[in-house]
């Protein structure tokens, strides 16, 4: 056993990525290095997760998926319509992306509660979107050709990320940035909705937010009788929201039917509102002006009248192009933001590059139906939820119902009131903007955060959604960088820490900081290391950014409190070098001081918080070395502890790290080996135990206690003694080098 750890300590130091333990045949034929085809055929199943769970559907899912999806089709259907409204679009072209995103999304999904279809972010942004496309290139395309390519290049760009499964992308985007534009966009929307709510007309309602509420307030004089209609359907969905909380509260026992009588509060005062537009306006149409009293939504064409491919064109992709970055951004990361959120609700693990493909076929094969852009919206979601659907097939009932509509109900459309849909917009929005309690936490948490957050509510208020999402994406991304290139380090010093009343029990070394911190008790008392040693700790990988930073600390800590190798006693100042200021004392002063600091020994690493190294950094630490070793003018040894990757080691191996003599007398760390009969190589061991296709179903015998016992080999490589299991060992290691070496001098 001892000569196969040394075959393999010394396969270490030469070659770190060999030391990957050799996979067995038995791995093979469980298929964990498939043929390539196999493979192949597994990643294309992978694909449809719905013939996971579909062969398994039963009755008792059905029920759940059944109220679900009816009650959220209850629902999309004014929101679809309100959206397209919002989106510059004709009604019908929101019934159009309602119905695809439902329907597709179910094939695709891995999370049962999103619902896709037209959201208010997406929508207004289209809206702008159309607004810059049209000013660019007016009466060359429709708004509903915009759309629909608008859609189908975002689908395909999602497509293709899900595709090449790079959907860890959107995790590089935080929280409080997410909110932040979507807390911003959804004031945004609410504003420009209050023209249409009170009826005034007469400015454009796409100029940045303060600047509408400022010309509505100009304009209030100008309030029109759809006031009635807009602010009596407004006040009556919180009417009924608030009620039906309060009868929750009041009557528990009934709590199920005040929650459906929420749910259906919109699609109740729609229904009321076009009624009542119906009675008073059937017969006050204007001859002259073909215009009713109130703005009312008009005729929407039933079923499907715009099937066609988009009409995608270079000049078009052109003047769309600045435009596609924030509309992915926002198809993406608000879809994946809702799964995640969902999925941790309930207790389920959604795949982000699949849900990536999910969105990207929707709004792939929605362009071809006349859809515009979608994504998941979080208020249909929610009710998804909480009617406690049971797999992603209540979609295709959510799609049933709006297929209905499209065909059936068209008719009773033409009466809906708009001011009643901008009631609706309003309502739904008004649920994504940060609540004061969730902004207050991210000052707590982490008050960079919280100045990101503030930033994209500010600039998407007053500039617009697009420079909010850039700003708060860039400032996140920013925020990241900066905390790589300058994260925390330390010197550390011991602390014994006792267990037990009164401290009578176990007993153990901790390393903290010799610094107070805030964090530990600041009356504690934190030892150094012993005369002659360093203790650092880097607080984040090793890297380029940082690279640095471990380099300065080190070098000017040992310049500062650590003895100078060199006697400048009779060094002239013309030799000196330039950069040398020192005090202005005689060379003797010099040398007095000089004596009266530790010689430095060692320089212990704490590595537990490196999880990767890279090339600028190991020289970076070749040039600390170096600098450390001039000053010192003898030779240092460097420890580390512990090693967090092969790659790692590797690494400082190559930067001649690790490797040498050392003047510890501490033993190496030895641990149980695997126990294994004699003649079995260290190799076969790394293999685990033959399986039953191996051995012709004769499996070997585990080998007796006995045999194992006192069996005890190094923890790490021999040929590496600087290289520790931990830091403790490191620290003795480094401590008992310096007393061998006082004791020798």
């Amino acid at each position: 056993m001892a000569s196969a750890f040394k075959r393999w300590s010394k396969r270490v130091v030469k070659h770190p990525e060999e030391t990957v333990p050799i996979i067995s045949s038995t791995a093979w034929a469980q298929g964990l290095f498939d043929h390539p085809t196999n493979k192949f055929g597994a990643y294309v199943l992978s694909l449809f997760p719905i013939v996971q769970w579909l062969p398994r559907y039963n009755f008792g899912w059905l029920s759940g998926d059944l109220i679900a999806g009816i009650t959220v089709g209850m629902v999309v259907i004014p929101q679809g319509m309100s959206y397209a409204q919002l989106a510059g679009l004709t009604a019908e072209y929101g019934l159009y992306s309602s119905f695809v995103g439902v329907l597709f999304y179910c094939f695709f999904a891995t999370s049962k509660d999103v619902s896709i279809g037209p959201v208010a972010v997406m929508s207004i942004l289209v809206s702008q979107i159309i607004n810059h496309v049209e000013s660019q290139h007016p009466g060359v395309w429709t708004g509903p050709d915009i759309a629909a390519v608008l859609a189908v290049i975002t689908g395909f760009i999602t497509l293709g990320m899900g595709l090449l499964r790079i959907g860890w992308l959107v995790e590089f985007i935080p929280a409080p940035a997410v909110s932040g534009f979507m807390t911003g966009s959804a004031f945004t929307i609410a504003t420009t909705q209050i023209p249409g709510l009170m009826g005034i007309t007469g400015f454009s309602t796409r100029d940045p937010a303060y600047q509408v509420i400022i010309n509505t307030l100009k304009n209030l004089g100008g309030t029109k009788l759809d006031a009635a209609w807009g602010i009596t359907g407004l006040v009556s969905l919180y009417a009924i929201r608030y009620f039906c909380i309060w009868g929750t509260k009041r009557y528990p026992a009934r709590a199920r039917w005040f929650f459906f009588m929420s749910v259906m509060r919109n699609a109740f005062v729609i229904i009321v509102l076009t009624l009542a537009s119906f009675l008073y306006n059937r017969k006050r149409l204007d001859p002259e002006t073909g215009k009713y009293p109130i703005r009312i939504l008009l005729t929407v064409p039933s079923g499907f009248k715009h099937v066609r491919p988009p009409p995608i064109s270079t000049s078009l992709l052109s003047a769309l192009g600045p435009k596609i970055p924030v509309a992915t951004i926002i198809l993406l990361l608000e879809h994946i933001a809702i799964a995640k959120s969902f999925g941790r609700l309930n207790g389920y693990k959604i795949n982000p590059a699949q849900e990536l493909i999910a969105i990207g076929v929707t709004n792939t094969v929605g362009s071809v139906f006349g859809a515009y852009p979608a994504t998941g919206s979080f208020s249909r979601s929610a009710l998804k939820s909480k009617c406690g659907v049971r797999t992603p097939a209540a979609g295709v009932v959510t799609a049933v119902v709006v297929i209905v509509a499209l065909y059936g109900l068209t008719d009773a459309f033409f009466w809906i009131p708009m001011a009643g849909l901008s009631a609706v917009i309003i309502h739904a929005v008004a649920d994504l903007m940060a609540s004061p309690d969730q902004v207050y936490s991210y000052w707590r948490i982490s008050p960079l955060e919280f100045l990101i957050w503030a930033a994209a509510v500010l600039i998407t208020v007053f500039s617009s959604i697009e420079n909010g999402i850039y700003t708060s994406v860039v400032a996140s991304l920013v925020l990241l960088l900066v905390r790589l290139a300058h994260p925390r380090d330390s010197f550390l010093g011991k602390v014994t820490i006792h267990q037990g009343e009164n401290g009578k029990g176990e007993s153990r070394d901790v390393y903290l900081p010799l610094t107070k911190n805030g964090i530990t008790n600041p009356h504690v008392k934190v030892t150094p290391p012993a005369e002659g040693v360093i203790i650092y700790r880097f607080e984040e990988s090793y890297l380029y950014p940082n690279s640095s930073i471990p380099n300065s600390a080190l070098v000017d800590e040992v310049k500062t409190k650590y003895r100078r190798g060199q006697d400048m006693t009779n060094v002239k100042p013309s030799d000196r070098p330039w950069n040398d200021y020192g005090k202005r004392r005689s060379g003797a002063e010099d040398q007095a001081l000089n004596l009266q600091k530790p010689v430095l020994h060692a320089i212990v690493l704490d590595f537990s918080s490196v999880s990767h190294i890279d090339t600028t950094s190991v020289q970076a630490l070749i040039d600390a070395r170096r600098e450390i070793e001039k000053w010192a003018d003898h030779p240092v040894e460097f420890h580390f502890a512990p090693i967090l990757s092969p790659w790692i080691h590797r690494a400082l191996v190559a930067g001649g790290f690790g490797i040498g003599n050392s003047h510890s007398s501490i033993p190496f760390d030895l641990a149980a080996v695997v126990p294994y009969r004699d003649g079995t190589s260290f190799d076969e061991v790394t293999k685990g135990p033959p399986s039953d296709i191996e051995s012709g179903g004769d499996t070997k015998e585990p080998a007796s206690p006995k045999e194992s016992e006192s069996v005890l080999e190094p923890v790490v490589p021999t040929n590496t003694p600087f290289f520790h299991i931990d830091l403790a060992s490191a620290v003795k290691a480094a401590e008992s080098g310096v007393e061998r070496v006082h004791d020798k001098n």
